[in-house]
């Protein structure tokens, strides 16, 4: 049964209001970081998933139970394939078969900075000619208020005749995957959900009952667009505070570090965050752009969150120049160095690179003239990339101490676990420190530069 709960929650009980779950078929296009755990968690609740993707080796793959991703275990997604319960195919006729269509794809910016939603374009005009009257059509990819309800509604209207809110149903129910983090799973996500019209919500608070425990129903599909951008936002903004202050703090001889886990034994009023080399990841550098571009067509200026960005696109800069400083005092250039970059991954843990500010400090030092390489126990090889293809194929080096001690610098990027940083320590003659890895490891004589 459905339940309200606190603040216009909807929390899910043991029964279901839609098909039962065995009975349910649900597509979900788009098998990466969001669409493969979210076409897992509707197997293993019951449904029958049909993973589709344009990308012929992910269904392979998925298919025979492999995985890409690195938290995502072989052994999850060969259990739902043995069960029957989930496939992949890149035949989108298959959306015939199925009640549910749930659209997982990038939305990525283009070369000048402004929202690119073809991916969501081109797949509503896939999947329209297969759509049946009755079916719900979700769209889950961050964008900005209006591209459900106008964009997407509109190309799919077009091409298969029905009318959304009369002979399909739409919504939108933004994505909150957290990569790498271990509390972060998605039946236990509250999530938030809104439809074309009170019709079309209530066929998407049934669908997703059946794989989250809570639900938050909201009035439209742009007011769940718009709650998805402030989310990010609201991150994006607070990283930029603690960035500058981080310059700003060094300049005093001040720890940017000791002062927020100073601040953050405060019970009330305070959120931690945490100053780095960039942003990276699909949702913190990219979602308030698609914000600023909507707020535009109002006549809005967002200066508070353009200004955010700037600082945040400027730290490579900044980390680029204590590298820079950091070899001045050892009577080197950046030109000619050997520079490591350590971590290729936006976020330690993972091996997700998209967006990664560690691409850009690579990029700059190169530019600079040095000699770049890098080193990610998680991204053993660079896969082609839209946004740095020239990378691709590039291999990370070896962890031996030959290795890193031929360096004549170090920038962490990325702070993963799993690298030694006692060894690091050790080994490398010159350390730049982005994230704090290096707190409370001792290192003799050696200076650690933070950036």
């Amino acid at each position: 049964m459905l339940a309200l709960g606190a603040a216009g929650m909807i929390v899910v009980g043991s029964k279901q209001q839609f098909h039962h779950p065995s009975s349910m078929n649900v597509a979900v296009i788009g098998q990466g970081y969001v669409g493969l755990p979210l076409s897992i968690q509707f197997a293993r609740s019951g449904a029958t998933v049909i993973g589709l993707d344009v990308d012929a080796q992910k269904v392979e793959a998925l298919n025979q139970g492999r995985s890409y991703i690195k938290h995502i275990e072989p052994a999850t997604i060969l259990e739902q394939v043995k069960s029957g319960r989930f496939s992949a195919s890149a035949d989108f006729r298959r959306i015939s078969e199925v009640q549910a269509v749930i659209i997982c794809v990038p939305t990525p910016l283009n070369k000048n900075r402004e929202p690119d939603i073809s991916y969501i374009v081109e797949t509503g005009k896939a999947l329209a000619p297969h759509l049946q009257k009755g079916t719900l059509v979700v769209l889950e990819s961050t964008t900005y208020p209006g591209t459900t309800d106008e964009d997407l509604r509109e190309v799919i209207e077009e091409i298969s005749g029905l009318k959304a809110g009369i002979d399909f149903h739409l919504a939108f129910s933004p994505e909150r995957e957290d990569p790498g983090n271990p509390s972060s799973v998605v039946a236990t996500i509250p999530k938030i959900v809104g439809g074309f019209t009170p019709a079309c919500l209530k066929r998407a608070v049934e669908l997703y009952s059946i794989a989250i425990k809570t639900l938050v129903p909201v009035s439209s599909c742009r007011v769940a667009e718009a709650a998805k951008l402030l989310e990010n936002t609201f991150r994006s903004v607070n990283i930029a505070l603690v960035n500058e202050l981080k310059i700003v703090y060094s300049a005093m001889g001040i720890d940017v570090w000791e002062v927020i886990n100073a601040a953050k034994t405060k019970p009330f009023g305070f959120m931690a965050f945490y100053p780095g080399p960039g942003l990276g990841g699909h949702c913190i550098p990219i979602d308030p752009f698609y914000l600023t571009w909507k707020a535009r067509e109002f006549g809005q200026n967002t200066r508070f969150i353009e200004l955010a960005g700037e600082i945040n696109t400027s730290m490579p800069e900044y980390v680029i120049h204590r590298v820079a400083e950091a070899l001045n005092d050892r009577s080197k250039a950046i030109k000619g160095s050997r520079v490591l970059v350590l971590g290729l991954a936006y976020k330690p843990n993972v091996d997700d690179d998209r967006e990664s500010p560690s691409y850009v400090l690579m990029e700059m030092l190169k530019k600079r003239g040095a000699q770049v390489s890098y080193y990610d126990p998680y991204v053993p090889v660079v896969k082609p990339t839209r946004e740095h293809p020239q990378w691709a194929g590039t291999r990370s080096i070896d962890w031996e101490k030959e290795a890193i001690s031929g360096f004549d610098a170090v920038v962490i990027a990325t702070n993963h676990k799993a690298i030694n940083y006692g060894q690091l320590a050790a080994w490398a003659p010159c350390i730049i420190d982005t994230r704090n890895a290096m707190a409370g490891i001792a290192a003799g004589d050696k200076q650690i530069w933070k950036a």
